[in-house]
């Protein structure tokens, strides 16, 4: 399979995971999954609107700010999602997999945590306030799944009261939150990583990196066996983007070397947007 797939396979299989916590676990009961996809959950739930396609509509805007903001190699992935998950929706049947309205919850919240994980680490999203925390953590150092839990909240207090129903705005609490960490557990982007790059095409590389818009400095260093003179980059980047730069790197020079550290701290200037 080719390597350009992977990353729509890898949506897509987000996708599935996102629609079963959907229309297994959360629908079934009117649990809200929060974000874009609550307020479709809502909509739904109070008028005769299809959820599937409140869903797809409710994404556009996001993904229109996206483009712009995130990249549109991010929000093609995105929009692969959405329709992946919008289409799935309407041929996976609302049918619920446990009668007990926590059990229903906690495992919704693992399948979306996982769906959207998935997405985030194939370099997508599945769309909704995904991409929302996405802008905010470019911004701030918070990890995107807290980001979308504090988002997500405001749809389930609007759930509590147009719903009067506290114990399905609690259990949807209690998804979203598991959701959220599940999601930081697989993908965590507010790392910060340091690479440093040995190649022998490093002025390729440099107008390559460039446009990500990220500091790149460039060190004299000398092979130790071969007494080569090298330049050697060096940058600091998150653990989003990691994944496009890794690209870059192995579409621009195939040898190179790269090694990739975790860093703890950051002093100075970092662009966070």
């Amino acid at each position: 399979m080719s390597k350009k797939l992977l990353p729509i396979l890898g949506v897509l299989i987000g996708s599935i995971f996102t629609s079963v916590a959907f229309n297994i676990f959360l629908i079934p009961h009117q649990l809200l999954s929060g974000g874009v996809s609550g307020l479709a959950m809502l909509t739904g739930y109070f008028t005769p609107l299809n959820i599937s396609m409140l869903y797809f509509v409710y994404n556009i805007p996001l993904l229109v700010a996206g483009w712009f903001l995130l990249g549109k190699r991010y929000i093609f992935l995105s929009i692969v999602s959405v329709a992946a998950t919008t289409w799935l929706m309407t041929i996976i049947p609302i049918k619920a997999a446990a009668t007990d309205l926590l059990i229903s919850s906690v495992f919704g919240g693992v399948l979306i945590g996982i769906g959207v994980g998935i997405s985030f680490r194939a370099g997508g999203s599945t769309g909704g306030f995904d991409i929302l925390g996405s802008i905010i953590t470019r911004y701030r150092d918070f990890p995107v799944g807290n980001v979308i839990v504090g988002l997500n909240g405001l749809v389930i207090l609007a759930m509590g009261y147009l719903s009067n129903n506290w114990n399905i705005a609690l259990a949807s609490m209690v998804c979203i939150y598991i959701g959220g960490k599940v999601v930081d557990l697989i993908h965590v982007n507010h790392i910060k990583v340091t690479l440093f790059i040995v190649s022998n095409h490093t002025d390729l590389l440099i107008e390559k990196l460039m446009p990500l818009q990220r500091g790149v400095t460039m060190i004299k260093s000398e092979g130790a066996f071969s007494n080569t003179p090298k330049d050697m980059l060096m940058t600091v980047t998150t653990r989003y983007e990691l994944t496009e730069l890794r690209r870059i790197i192995k579409e621009t020079d195939p040898n190179a070397f790269v090694n990739m550290v975790e860093t703890i701290g950051i002093m100075g200037s970092f662009r966070k947007s």
